[in-house]
């Protein structure tokens, strides 16, 4: 485990996934993390988020660990003083609090950026709300999916509007928590001041919305459900099957790309064709382009296909499930064994990178 932060002390007063990410992010760096959680409510909700599949004799749920490891647990009922005293003992000594309080819950609870700031000038306060400071509404990732547009878009052609099939926009203001947290670091080293951050899970999801997003305020184009397929370029999206029954797809995003594959096909006149000698028109003419694609496709082998794009540089991957995906020498090599609360886990690191020297 890195030990860059190692002197840094975490204060984690919020619970389910975008705050409690937030501290996992800074343990696996090495920093000291308190999770405060309400022995009234036991604890974090997600404790309680069990699949089927798992054994009713566990205490934590699965969904839990993800981003809850490496943590220290603290057992805090800040509605009593003596609970509430002991919180700000660590609150004085603390680097950064990270809360997800509803409108008026923290000020409520005495655990407020103004509270907090007059014991700890130096401490940087990140909040996380749904809607903002100034809206009652608890927010779960579903409602912000729906709320935010990308259920709209989400789905096949003509299709339900569909949710993402993990809690994306959690995951999202989880980072961009973490990249405000870490420059108010930097201002702090600066200035020796503290910083109140306020991020919300709406503002996050609206800011994510990229690409589509100026698609309608500039090209006035109302994004609607294309399945995998992707409103700017094509082929890009669309699912093939190999001669031995492998799904695969393709990320076509230059002409040089396209003009690869071809080759790759045997199918070099393709790339020629007037309809599809710009990326705008294959855009155009997606459908028959893909039709004439997936017969070439289907007489080919996954693996001699796959590592015949790999070496002409064209973007090709299979629809792998999740057992699939961990039996890659890429995945094994971001899971780790490791003990914590006399008990041995397997988790994939939240770290994605390494700091090199």
């Amino acid at each position: 485990m890195e030990t860059i932060f190692k002197d840094l002390k975490v204060i984690e007063l919020a619970g389910v996934l975008a705050g409690p990410s937030v501290g996992y992010f800074f343990a696996e760096l090495g920093a000291k993390v308190y999770k405060i959680e309400n022995p009234g409510t036991l604890g974090d909700v997600t404790r309680s988020w069990k699949l089927k599949s798992e054994d009713p004799k566990e205490k934590t749920s699965a969904y839990f660990w993800s981003v809850n490891a490496f943590k220290e647990y603290l057992s805090l009922d800040l509605q009593l003083p003596e609970h509430l005293q002991k919180l700000y003992d660590l609150i004085k000594e603390a680097d950064i609090v990270i809360t997800n309080y509803k409108e008026g819950d923290d000020e409520k609870l005495k655990v407020d950026y103004k509270t907090l700031s007059a014991l700890n000038p130096t401490l940087i306060y990140a909040a996380i709300t749904g809607f903002g400071v100034n809206s009652p509404r608890s927010a779960y990732d579903l409602i912000l999916q729906a709320e935010s547009g990308f259920m709209s878009m989400n789905g096949e052609p003509n299709s339900a509007p569909l949710k993402m099939p993990v809690a994306l926009i959690d995951v999202i203001a989880g980072h961009q928590v973490k990249e405000a947290v870490l420059i108010a670091l930097i201002k702090r080293a600066q200035i020796k001041k503290g910083s109140h951050i306020h991020i919300s899970l709406f503002d996050s999801a609206i800011a994510s919305l990229a690409n589509q997003a100026t698609n309608w305020l500039i090209a006035h184009q109302l994004p609607k459900p294309l399945g995998s397929l992707h409103p700017n370029i094509a082929p890009y999206g669309e699912l093939f099957e190999t001669k031995d029954k492998q799904m695969i797809t393709f990320a076509i995003g230059s002409n040089k790309q396209f003009k690869e594959l071809c080759e790759v096909l045997h199918y070099s006149a393709l790339s020629k064709h007037a309809s599809y000698t710009s990326n705008q028109l294959r855009v155009s003419n997606r459908s028959q382009l893909y039709a004439l694609l997936y017969d070439y496709v289907k007489q080919f082998n996954f693996k001699d296909l796959f590592n015949s794009c790999l070496e002409r540089e064209v973007p090709i991957g299979k629809i792998r499930n999740l057992k699939e995906v961990f039996d890659l020498p890429e995945a094994q090599a971001m899971i780790r064994k490791f003990t914590y609360n006399k008990q041995e886990l397997s988790t994939v690191s939240g770290i994605a990178f390494k700091f090199l020297a």
